[in-house]
């Protein structure tokens, strides 16, 4: 089978095109014939949040050799895209979706192979964006209406792209394990980080954004029953908005002892350190759909603690691999007390939890599921 997918990829940076990396060096390894595309322009400059779109040169996705054809605001270029897909003769394009920003330029783009026989299928981070505008609803139905079927990475995600085709072609399959090598002795990874071996360290790592509820979580370290416990919140990922909101948090709550801020990208190269050298990772978000942070603890089997919004709590079963809460700082602060008043309990639990649930994020299955919805397609 040949396989285009058009999406993010090297030399854009972050998670997604890591993903779409990952996804097709997969396709490869199962013999299908594939060829990557990208965009000229993902973004422009004025809309990026954070400081760079691009990636270093020893980004782990370079290998990953994609072809740019689509300027996401030049509709000249929306066509002339689709074209250089169909130049390859694919039986099937993909491509990512997850934010209506995209669906002007890849909605032109499938519906243009649609014309010609092609089979089109997104992977959908979300359907529904967490910083909702008016125009989201417009954008997204125009979207999904230009391809055939769906791979949604949560339930709730396929209920929402059932919410705008009530008959859609939609399967879910979990967000598959990143590897981001090999996993360090937590004094091995503190010392990489310049971090007090003495100390317990939780983890919110990736991009920082108000959805993701920072905010809930250093709320829930102020508390009183956390005061005194020996562990600090260790912050690894860019601002993407204004960071004073966050400064002037910490200080509020006199958490400048407690709050330890890398708040730059992290480079591929250097994301295991963080997780090496953590005792559990917390994502305290207000909405999620689902979660590639996730799925890079599982990788280090690393205990997590989520707040139960959207398609997280599908992935980490409650008191197994870590703690399901509502998001609330109060929720939150009592998670953290029980697991450094149970430390040694917990970790041994959550570690062998976490072992034990990773088998069920492969990128295999993931590629499998593609190609059995590419064939209920083809009928």
């Amino acid at each position: 089978m040949r396989i285009a997918y058009l999406s993010t990829f090297y030399p854009y940076r972050g998670g997604i095109a890591q993903f779409n990396a990952a996804l097709l060096r997969t396709f490869a390894k199962k013999g299908h014939q594939t060829k990557a595309f990208t965009f000229t322009r993902q973004y422009p400059s004025i809309l990026f949040p954070g400081k760079t779109q691009y990636a270093s040169a020893n980004d782990t996705s370079e290998d990953v050799h994609a072809v740019r054809v689509l300027d996401t605001v030049n509709p000249f270029t929306f066509r002339s895209a689709a074209y250089s897909v169909m130049e390859f003769k694919p039986d099937i394009m993909l491509t990512k979706y997850w934010m209506p920003f995209f669906a002007p330029s890849l909605g032109m783009v499938g519906r243009e192979l649609k014309k010609h026989g092609i089979v089109n299928i997104a992977v959908l981070d979300n359907v529904i964006p967490h910083e909702k505008k008016f125009y989201d609803a417009l954008l997204t139905r125009y979207f999904l209406r230009s391809y055939h079927g769906f791979i949604a990475m949560s339930k709730s995600v396929a209920e929402d792209v059932r919410s705008f085709i009530p008959d859609a072609k939609v399967k879910v399959h979990p967000h598959p394990m990143y590897d981001f090598g090999d996993r360090l002795e937590k004094s091995d990874a503190k010392h990489k980080l310049g971090l007090s071996e003495s100390d317990n360290y939780i983890l919110f790592f990736g991009f920082i954004r108000r959805y993701k509820g920072l905010d809930l979580l250093l709320e829930a370290m102020a508390k009183i029953a956390l005061k005194n416990k020996n562990f600090k919140l260790l912050v690894a990922g860019e601002f993407y908005g204004d960071s004073s909101y966050y400064l002037n948090k910490i200080d509020e709550y006199g958490l400048r002892d407690k709050v330890i801020l890398h708040t730059d990208y992290i480079p591929t190269e250097r994301v295991r350190y963080y997780f090496c050298a953590a005792d559990m990772v917390v994502q305290p978000y207000r909405s999620a759909t689902q979660s590639g942070v996730t799925q890079i603890a599982y990788h280090f089997e690393k205990p997590m603690l989520v707040t139960d919004v959207g398609g997280l709590a599908e992935i980490i079963p409650n008191r197994k691999v870590g703690y399901v809460v509502k998001p609330s700082a109060v929720e939150i602060a009592t998670a953290l007390t029980d697991f450094y008043e149970h430390k040694a309990e917990r970790e041994t639990t959550f570690t062998a939890g976490c072992r034990d649930e990773k088998k069920h994020f492969q990128w295999e299955s993931f590629a499998e599921a593609i190609e059995k919805l590419y064939k209920e397609i083809k009928g």
